[in-house]
């Protein structure tokens, strides 16, 4: 797309009767997702680590939108039993599921362990997410043009996966381990779709990433010199707003000529700022060999197997 022709949250369809989960939808990109989804008549189910903002973020959707149709419910990426709970509890009150946005994410804190004793972000960002996917497969199966989005990072270029000490317990850089989970998700996206195109499921996998936007990602949980420079000096000089940095994911969730597998991101200078287009995923990301390890090392470390169909 030119600049001139930039997609925009105008262009989103009508959203009218379909189902929604945003992870993360509370702030920043999640709160953005959510509220323009709701805009267009969609059924947004908040998912969150504390309700509390949760109910805050429905009043401030409300208060612009009366009468848009929201949930809040309680979900703990980092830890799995947060997320069986969801899901279970998600099966009991719908049929089915249109759209999952896999949002949510923590950022270069210090070196902790989630609830069964992942790396924190490695947890949080990736393997909550996996899970809930697959837990929510069966949903999405029956949905109404269903879709997985995954937000990746910019970042992912610079990740791999630390096969050898993946919860950082010989050497551990925030950064690098936030990258590490960016990584994963970006080669999970890539390799969902893999094996819904394989199996001919209508369930779509896409990825997409924000740029740089202004959210309290930067400032909320990074340590020492990183909070200063993803914070305080990298905001001002290249940071879009949470709304136009959420594009990418509406895109991808909302737009008919979105594609499975496809990345979308950005279109200005180094993907850091503009509207969304199609963009490239690392050569490392997109290996299949690695899609395969990855994968079956999360379904091993989450206890969750995928239910896929049987092709005809």
């Amino acid at each position: 797309m030119t600049q001139e022709q930039r997609w925009t949250v105008d262009q989103i369809p009508d959203q009218t009767k379909r189902v929604f989960v945003v992870t993360g939808a509370n702030s920043g990109l999640g709160l953005a997702t959510s509220r323009a989804l709701a805009r267009q008549g969609g059924h947004v189910i908040l998912a969150v680590r504390d309700e509390g903002k949760g109910h805050r973020a429905v009043a401030e959707i409300t208060a612009e939108q009366p009468g848009a149709c929201l949930e809040v419910r309680h979900l703990d990426l980092a830890d799995l039993d947060s997320v069986r709970a969801f899901a279970d509890q998600l099966h009991a009150d719908h049929a089915r599921l249109d759209v999952l946005v896999n949002n949510a994410g923590v950022m270069a804190p210090p070196r902790s362990l989630s609830a069964q004793g992942h790396e924190l972000q490695f947890a949080c960002n990736h393997l909550g997410h996996f899970a809930l996917t697959g837990l929510l497969l069966d949903l999405l199966t029956v949905g109404c043009d269903p879709r997985v989005v995954t937000v990746s990072s910019i970042n992912h270029r610079q990740g791999r996966i630390h096969f050898d000490d993946l919860a950082g317990e010989r050497s551990y850089s925030p950064m690098a381990f936030y990258n590490q989970s960016k990584f994963a998700n970006s080669v999970f996206g890539r390799e969902l779709h893999r094996r819904l195109t394989s199996v001919g499921s209508p369930v779509r996998s896409l990825l997409a990433h924000p740029g740089y936007a202004a959210t309290n990602l930067q400032t909320s949980a990074p340590v020492g010199l990183w909070r200063v420079v993803l914070g305080r000096m990298g905001n001002p000089l290249f940071a879009q707003t949470a709304a136009n940095g959420a594009l990418p994911q509406l895109y991808a969730a909302t737009d008919p000529n979105a594609e499975s597998g496809q990345f979308i991101g950005p279109d200005g200078l180094a993907e850091l700022r503009g509207g969304p287009t199609r963009v490239q995923l690392s050569p490392a990301a997109a290996d299949a060999e690695t899609g395969r390890r990855l994968w079956e090392l999360s379904e091993h470390l989450t206890d969750v197997q995928f239910m896929f169909p049987t092709p005809d």
